[in-house]
């Protein structure tokens, strides 16, 4: 047993890895998403990008953090020479880039359970209007009622339940709360459906979701669909390398991998399957297309979805209301979890800092970090509209930048294995604990991945989206 600590067993390092792959991408982003991309056809693709790309990308992840036994720098360092332990430096620093803005949202959505199921967040007469007054309000404490609204003591207690469950070590912390959360998660998750298709007009945005208009598929749709696969999963940021560091030599990497990513697909999957009938059903009520507000983007959830608690009646509103953002907040935190993880694992094994110390202490830096993330919708002029980046917020790009940090991760980690480590030594860590690998078509279809596939189009689409993003060239996909 390793001092770092340790995974239990398999179930253990699944539910864990599953929780930091599952999160809001997959119930905030990946519903706007398929919204914006034409439903099924988004979803055909998603589902692709999962297998060809991602599944690979994860084992190698894995496999390189058991390899190693040691955080992402360190991984990459000790495979590969000092020189690539920059790669894993990258891999942190992009972990906290993404926590900084992800815990800001995930502040908004405990502030929406406690707003609808303790508050009377449900009878607003705009709801667009009182998320924009919502997302602005983050320092005024001068009252308890400026307190019970502040984005500042949302998020804040955010951070805190992520820092305390990560400061109880892997066992006691990281597996034990996935263990708890990834089950609940399920439950609303699937209790939600039942009841969204029992709705007026629910099979409607069923078909939307599942039966495919291949006129939709557009070049935009493949981009989001890749982005969306690479943010859902945690990958190209070290989450997974650090997962792995923490694995017994005896668990299979592959079978495992397959289950999580089987895991992570399934939340995206039932997401959509309980949003888009209830954006359906609000449509039908209204009298109005259901793309008006299927295609909302960002505000789906916390525009859209309240207004469809709302038309279910007081009672029967804040019970599914409350329960579907209770849902997003355990989703949230069991990434939250995962990415304050990484940079811990660096401090902890290579500076020898106490756990527990240096939890609190990335925690209150990444929560500073995110404050401009903050006060940029709305509050501060120059944080909402950045003049080198278009007039976009500034929460949007730190947003974008994540994106591009994952896919440029994912195709310098598969440029890793298969040109400096060794696609030899990549299977002599992946067949420990799985007897058939190396006569099996996985390692094939690995190697195919890892070697060319991954690398090409990730690379490709990586430069694609920094031209798109920074150079101002609209409409390129």
């Amino acid at each position: 047993m390793s001092s770092r600590g340790n995974f239990s067993g398999r179930i253990g390092f699944i539910l864990a890895a599953a929780g930091s792959a599952v999160g809001l991408g997959n119930i905030w982003r990946f519903p706007y998403l398929a919204g914006q991309n034409g439903g099924a056809i988004f979803l055909m693709i998603y589902l692709g990008c999962i297998l060809l790309l991602c599944y690979p990308i994860m084992v190698g992840e894995i496999a390189i953090g058991r390899a190693a036994n040691s955080d992402a720098y360190g991984s990459y360092s000790k495979l590969g020479g000092r020189k690539w332990g920059y790669l894993g430096l990258f891999g942190i620093l992009a972990g906290i880039m993404i926590l900084s803005f992800y815990n800001v949202v995930a502040g908004w959505a405990f502030g929406y359970f406690l707003h609808i199921s303790f508050g009377d967040l449900l009878n607003e007469p705009d709801f667009g209007g009182f998320f924009g007054t919502y997302v602005n309000d983050i320092i005024d404490l001068s009252s308890w009622a400026g307190f019970s609204n502040s984005n500042l003591v949302f998020s804040l207690i955010f951070m805190v339940l992520t820092a305390l469950i990560v400061a109880q070590g892997i066992q006691k912390g990281i597996e034990a709360s996935n263990k708890i959360m990834m089950p609940s998660l399920y439950a609303i998750l699937l209790g939600i459906i039942v009841y969204s298709l029992t709705l007026p007009n629910a099979i409607s945005g069923v078909q939307f979701y599942l039966v495919p208009e291949f006129s939709e598929l557009k070049v935009r749709t493949i981009v989001d669909a890749l982005k969306q696969s690479f943010f859902s999963l945690s990958l190209g940021m070290g989450a997974l390398i650090t997962y792995g560091s923490y694995l017994s030599k005896l668990e299979n990497i592959p079978t495992s991998a397959r289950v999580i990513s089987l895991a992570d697909t399934s939340v995206a999957f039932f997401s959509g399957l309980m949003v888009f009938p209830l954006v359906h059903f609000l449509a039908f009520k209204l009298n109005i297309d259901p793309q008006q507000i299927g295609t909302s983007g960002p505000p789906l959830i916390f525009v859209v979805l309240p207004q469809i608690f709302h038309e279910m009646g007081p009672v029967l509103g804040r019970i599914i209301g409350g329960s579907f953002f209770l849902l997003v907040c355990f989703a949230a935190l069991t990434s939250t979890i995962s990415l304050l993880e990484v940079p811990v694992a660096y401090l902890v094994d290579q500076k020898k800092m106490q756990r527990k110390s240096v939890v609190w202490l990335i925690a209150l830096l990444i929560f500073v970090l995110g404050l401009p993330s903050m006060m940029s919708q709305g509050m501060v002029e120059s944080l909402n509209k950045l003049t080198f980046y278009r007039g976009n917020d500034f929460l949007t790009f730190i947003s974008d930048m994540s994106d591009i940090s994952l896919t440029v991760g994912g195709c310098l980690m598969a440029i890793f294995i298969s040109r400096r480590w060794g696609m030899d030594k990549f299977d002599e860590e992946v067949a420990q604990g799985n007897d058939r690998y190396l006569n099996s078509g996985t390692r094939k279809f690995l190697h195919f991945s890892l070697k060319w596939a991954a690398p090409i189009l990730l690379g490709f689409l990586s430069v694609l989206i920094i031209v798109e993003k920074f150079f101002g060239v609209e409409n390129l996909f």
